[in-house]
């Protein structure tokens, strides 16, 4: 048993290294896929006898909680998450329309809720769906968000919150080019672009690239030096099959990741990458830490071909697995506490030894997640989860 008492700094670094330090990691809400619903957040600070009279939003359309510093203490998470851009509620402000709430965010994508009974914000408008063709794109209004970087208060507030808890800082970046295009054209139209449609496509691709650059140019610059983690977005799978083949994504997506994660780690040598994608993404991970990812989130185990001991076995080496602690399609919501315990030691086994395991729920703690099963899960961590 490892004796040595760990910063959060040390814990999450040792881990990154493939090295076991006195305790598993514990992320929460640093990423905007590993936090917890408005509703869930509610429900546990009621669990945990805090009273909080204002809860903010940490991200709008899918109505996740921004977790209480106090909270983040309370309950020894390591990680302290920070959102480089400041949009104006002016870019985003939600309206309410018939039966749903409405809002149109600053690329001109359209979402909406139900006002009764809804949990999170779906697309419902995509700005270049249907037909496309080089002059739509060349006039579609591309956000440049490097407006919206304060520079000197991001660094700032870097700075003053790693004074204060040592414990390891993360940028959560957005998506890079799949989601993007998927947001914008539409599922179907996108994915049919992919498929056979890239020569119009990419187009609007290089000016995804062009605007992507930028936006990290100017992170980097401002935080590059004071972060330990950068975070990127880009689903690639669903629950049984990549969203398209393998040779897709390698004559296709592959490049441009590798310019992106390439010019982050020239101008942030010292900044692990943490990549983003849901679903059944074996098949790529080898391609994935080619190019230079450290770190695979949210590693779905309920899907095809993420089984926990494979993925340890054959890539536990190479990547860090930050997420796959405990399964939030079902058993988190619909399990009992004894049953979280159970998978939270499961995954465990497979995950830790060695190091290179930041536990984290797989994405979000949805609305249906009772309290108790939240209490459950990180009790098990915090007794279970030491080396």
């Amino acid at each position: 048993m490892n004796e040595n008492i760990y910063t959060s700094e040390e814990r999450i670094l040792t881990t990154l290294a493939h090295k076991e330090p006195d305790r598993i990691p514990f992320d929460l809400g640093s990423l905007s896929t590993g936090g917890i619903t408005l509703k869930a957040y509610k429900a546990l600070l009621e669990v945990l006898g805090i009273e909080k009279k204002n809860i903010e939003i940490a991200h709008i359309s899918q109505q996740l909680a921004k977790v209480h510093e106090d909270v983040l203490t309370r309950l020894n998470v390591d990680t302290r998450g920070f959102e480089p851009l400041n949009i104006p509620r002016r870019e985003q402000k939600i309206r309410k329309k018939g039966d749903y709430y409405v809002y149109s965010d600053e690329f001109g994508i359209v979402r909406s809720m139900p006002v009764d009974g809804g949990f999170y914000f779906d697309i419902t408008e995509f700005p270049l769906a249907g037909e496309l063709d080089i002059q739509r794109v060349n006039d579609y209004s591309y956000p440049d968000h490097r407006q919206w970087i304060n520079s000197e208060k991001l660094r700032k507030d870097i700075i003053d919150k790693y004074n204060q808890t040592n414990c390891a800082m993360v940028i959560r970046g957005s998506t890079i080019v799949v989601e993007r295009v998927l947001f914008l054209r539409g599922f179907e139209d996108g994915l049919m672009d992919f498929a056979g449609n890239f020569d119009k496509l990419s187009a609007l691709i290089d000016r995804i690239l062009e605007n992507r650059i930028l936006f990290w140019a100017k992170v980097i610059d401002a935080v590059g030096d004071v972060v330990h983690i950068m975070s990127l977005n880009d689903d690639l799978a669903g629950q049984e099959s990549l969203l398209f083949s393998p040779e897709v994504y390698r004559k296709y997506v592959k490049p441009i990741h590798r310019k992106i994660f390439s010019f982050i780690k020239e101008r942030a040598p010292n900044v692990k990458i943490l990549f983003h994608s849901c679903g059944s993404v074996y098949s790529l991970i080898g391609d994935l830490i080619e190019i230079g990812v450290d770190i695979l989130n949210p590693v779905q185990v309920s899907a095809r071909d993420m089984d926990p001991k494979k993925l340890k076995n054959e890539f536990g080496n190479d990547i860090v697995f930050w997420g796959g602690g405990v399964d939030t399609q079902y058993v988190l919501p619909q399990g009992t506490p004894d049953e979280v315990r159970d998978d939270v030691k499961r995954r465990i086994d497979d995950f830790a030894p060695g190091g290179g395991f930041v536990f984290n729920t797989v994405h979000n703690i949805q609305e249906d997640v009772p309290p108790e099963n939240v209490i459950a899960m990180w009790e098990t961590l915090m007794e279970y989860g030491k080396y």
